[in-house]
């Protein structure tokens, strides 16, 4: 899957929109090893537990599983190990100074290749309620009734 502006889509995070409120997106680099590119271009990746950890200046991706490459011989690498992030200093003290708040966390939003080089968009999120998923939920029906109704007279 391929977009025009050169970005091809590895793996997207469905919880995330869900179980979050998404405050502000940002692009990120992801420091990775060779068989580590080599399974995300095979698709096997998954955000779905992934939050990033900011720590002594540095942004650091956790929770994110990359599947170990087949056939990368002895240099295979550990599948839950944490990669550092690619961002500017003053990118991660923004960062920081927003996650100190209460209730703030940084998630990985999706991954893709932009120009050949793994990227992953960030978000600072605030979780949400469960009245808050309901109230989404029924506003997506209703979204959903109207359009059906609208395509119904035509």
């Amino acid at each position: 899957m391929s977009s025009p502006s050169g970005h091809k889509l590895i793996a997207l995070n469905k919880q995330a929109r869900r179980e979050y409120e998404l405050l502000d997106l940002l692009e990120a680099g992801i420091e990775l090893t060779g068989s580590e590119v080599k399974s995300l271009r095979a698709g096997k990746v998954s955000l779905k537990e992934g939050y990033v950890r900011l720590a002594d200046g540095s942004a650091w991706l956790c929770g994110v599983n990359i599947a170990p490459y087949e056939n990368a011989g002895y240099a295979q690498h550990a599948p839950d190990r944490e990669r550092r992030l690619l961002l500017h200093r003053d990118e991660i003290a923004r960062l920081a100074q927003k996650v100190e708040q209460k209730g703030l966390t940084v998630v990985p939003v999706r991954m893709y290749f932009k120009n050949s080089r793994a990227k992953v968009e960030i978000a600072l999120a605030r979780g949400r309620k469960l009245h808050d998923k309901r109230e989404d939920l029924k506003a997506r029906m209703v979204e959903r009734d109207t359009a059906r109704e609208l395509a119904r007279f035509k």
